[in-house]
């Protein structure tokens, strides 16, 4: 999303860029996310998740839809002070991305349920507020659904069940222990509930 890209200073990228969260980073809906180990706070960053339903290698986006098993909400949860350390040393970003809970999602709808995921209405909240803390439209995602497939399996094989986040609009910002994330798709009937807690001493 561009206004993502501007809201962290970072250059709007020509091409997607993508990193690698660990199978044991997912967590379900009402699960506690932990916070980053010595951290303070994390960051919420809202996305639409693809769920892999075929085994997809060096895809062409106009074929990728049909390696499409289903969607779901997903928070890339993010350590930003980690992340922004990480960045200024030109090392990666796994330990301020993959850490255990930092990727709670919700159930998943099937793709035949799903019209057109490029015109899907997202939003979050923290602690009931009224306005949303995030809200956005997929239609305003810099790589559509297929042009992210193609470009990820041109180097990962994607297998059945693989999970793909697809960027997050602006809005991005810190929760801390006690805070109560909540998002949804409407549209889709999907929720997220996801209670923050302190990381384990």
């Amino acid at each position: 999303y561009v206004a993502h890209a501007h809201e962290l200073n970072n250059p709007v990228p020509k091409a997607p860029f993508w990193f690698i969260k660990p199978a044991s980073s997912i967590i379900g809906s009402g699960a506690p996310h932990q916070l980053a180990p010595g951290a303070t706070d994390t960051h919420h960053e809202l996305e639409l998740g693809v769920v892999i339903g075929r085994r997809a290698t060096r895809v062409k986006a106009a074929d990728a839809m049909a390696h499409v098993g289903g969607y779901c909400l997903a928070l890339d949860m993010t350590d930003r002070g980690a992340q922004d350390a990480a960045k200024k040393a030109g090392k990666p970003w796994a330990a301020a991305k993959g850490w255990d809970t930092s990727c709670p999602v919700s159930e998943m709808v099937p793709a035949a349920a799903v019209a057109d995921p490029s015109s899907l209405d997202m939003w979050l909240r923290v602690n009931g507020e009224a306005a949303p803390r995030q809200s956005g439209s997929t239609g305003l995602m810099i790589f559509g659904v297929p042009a992210l497939l193609e470009a990820v399996s041109r180097v990962h094989t994607l297998e059945e069940g693989d999970l793909l986040l697809t960027g997050t609009p602006e809005g991005v910002g810190p929760v801390g222990p006690g805070d109560v994330i909540t998002a949804g798709i409407d549209s889709l009937g999907l929720s997220l509930t996801v209670p923050v807690v302190a990381a384990p001493s």
